[in-house]
């Protein structure tokens, strides 16, 4: 298993891997630096990048494509945001109930 990136700390860090997120007229997006997806559905979608944990919001989002080895991931749907979690949020996500993370 690949070692986690360490926490963002707000500085602009060079973390080793180019890491490049593009947005085509809010119905695609491409990303590399990809090194798993947390979560899925069709409203939000949480991957883990070389610069922490990325989360997709939209509607009707579709995986069109997702390659570990090469860390590309592409999606289609209607793409509504576009957010980095940061400190502990960045992390795996909390095992156990839906109740104990949401009072972590």
């Amino acid at each position: 298993m690949q070692d986690r990136p360490p926490e963002f700390d707000g500085e602009d860090v060079n973390r080793g891997k180019d890491h490049e997120v593009v947005l085509q007229n809010r119905n695609r997006i491409g990303i590399n630096g990809v090194l798993g997806v947390d979560s899925f559905d069709d409203r939000e979608i949480v991957l883990q990048t070389d610069w922490g944990a990325l989360v997709i919001r939209g509607e009707d989002l579709h995986i069109d494509e997702i390659s570990l080895d090469s860390g590309n991931f592409t999606c289609t749907g209607n793409i509504t945001g576009l957010q980095y979690a940061s400190g502990a949020q960045s992390g795996r996500r909390q095992e156990g109930s839906w109740l104990k993370r949401l009072f972590y």
